[in-house]
């Protein structure tokens, strides 16, 4: 008979192709047997009749603000709260931190803060900016995950918005390094014309669906023109996606990312709550909405991200729209949040787990529900019906626009390579995550 230190029993398993009933036997840092039933003896049993056992979610797209800006979030709270969504792996974004994260130096600072504090796994982005196009090789040895360049400003004075020049200079060097370049797409030219007012209407109705096709429609053609591995952040229409996969049939190796926020809130959510749901490319209309479920759901979005961007409540207040900060905060329900709708369990897994890690070439290890791989696991209770509560999110600011919401899937317990982490609305354990570089090849 085999020893495991775990036996995971009678879960539903859903892996990146199917959903099946099925033990998980987890034995070190590994999963160790995926079988009907598991007859071995384990240190412990964990009783999963009626849960759901999703790989751990990789969210690619996060700012913790730190070192520099912790006060804004940080990567303990940050960390906790992608613990406490069924996370195991972080990509943390190179802006918002100060300094932020375009040579060695600054790596070696963020990577020193994540090993210190961080609650779960981590991969780093680097910069791509005017400041620092001759850092990027500096920053590809140090294991960035890829580089993130802003098509507009960004609205952080330390981290410049890349130019044509810059764009297509950094696209070259990324090839050549074998990582990929992350773009905020949105055009420059039309989001800096002088808007009609201050209102949160004024201010969507500056950064239209146009400004983003613009900028996608460019960074494609770029990509194409330098060979770069193209990634799309937060893309917000259909148009975008179609655009992007019109592409890829070219032969343009582009993929895009959307992000819940797009997906269960809209317009008339900004006007309703305000600065909190503020954030750019802005909420789009509920039939955009749909049009980008629908895209989703066939399988033309490749991963979903929070993109989990805090501050503290004061930089969510004022009358101007425009002044107040854009981000929406939202690493501790991406999971959830998709659950909320019916939707395959197996392409919800592959946008947050699966196809992440094939995307960002992680270790084999990682992104997958199956014998060898790290355990990394996330248990969720669907059917259930559950309110966001202020009191329970992790943050630093306990402030988000799914406050109040309902949902139909909560998380019940987060493993991280055989540890729990996270279990019945509690942190468990110590901090004891890990950088994850990209398999360069």
């Amino acid at each position: 008979m085999s020893k495991f230190d775990v036996i995971i029993r009678g879960a539903m398993v859903v892996s990146a192709d199917k959903t099946a009933r099925a033990d998980i036997g987890l034995a070190g840092e590994k999963i160790a047997a995926i079988e009907e039933e598991i007859s071995g003896e384990a240190r412990e049993t964990i009783n999963a009749a009626g849960l759901h056992v999703f790989p751990g979610v990789i969210d690619a797209h996060v700012h913790f603000n730190e070192p520099g800006r912790a006060d804004w979030e940080g990567i303990a709270t940050g960390s906790n709260a992608v613990a406490a969504g069924g996370g195991t792996l972080f990509f943390d974004m190179p802006l918002n931190a100060h300094p932020p994260t375009l040579d060695a130096a600054s790596f070696e600072l963020k990577r020193a803060a994540a090993a210190a504090s961080s609650r779960v796994d981590f991969a780093l982005w680097g910069g791509l900016t005017p400041a620092n196009l001759d850092r990027m090789e500096e920053l590809a040895d140090s294991g960035v995950i890829g580089f993130k360049a802003f098509m507009c400003n960004s609205g952080i004075q330390d981290f410049l918005y890349a130019d044509e020049t810059t764009l297509r200079a950094g696209m070259k060097r990324a090839a050549a390094l074998r990582l990929p370049v992350a773009v905020h797409a949105e055009s420059e030219a039309m989001t800096s014309r002088k808007a009609r007012g201050t209102t949160a209407r004024d201010f969507m109705e500056a950064r239209p669906i146009e400004a983003e096709l613009e900028a996608i429609g460019h960074a494609l053609e770029l990509a194409g023109e330098t060979g770069c591995r193209l990634h799309v952040v937060h893309v917000s229409c259909a148009a975008g996606v179609r655009l992007i996969n019109e592409a890829r049939a070219r032969g343009i190796d582009a993929t895009c990312e959307t992000c819940p926020h797009y997906l269960v809130l809209t317009d008339e959510d900004v006007e309703k709550l305000g600065p909190i749901a503020k954030c750019a490319p802005p909420l789009r209309s509920a039939r955009e909405q749909e049009a980008l479920w629908a895209e989703l759901l066939a399988g033309h979005i490749l991963t979903v991200g929070s993109d989990h961007s805090p501050s503290p409540p004061a930089m969510k207040e004022g009358a101007d729209f425009f002044k107040v900060w854009g981000g929406i905060s939202g690493a501790q329900h991406l999971l959830p949040l998709l659950l909320s709708r019916e939707a395959d369990l197996s392409l919800l897994a592959r946008v947050t787990s699966a196809n992440v890690a094939q995307r960002f070439q992680l270790p084999s290890s990682k992104g997958k529900l199956a014998v060898g791989c790290d355990a990394d696991l996330a248990l969720v209770k669907l059917d259930d019906n559950v309110e966001i509560k202020a009191s329970e999110l992790f943050y630093r600011h306990q402030q988000s626009p799914y406050v109040g919401r309902r949902l139909r899937a909560s998380v019940q317990q987060t493993i991280l390579r055989g540890q729990t982490v996270f279990q019945a609305g509690r942190i468990m354990g110590e901090p004891n995550g890990r950088l994850v570089r990209a398999e360069r090849f």
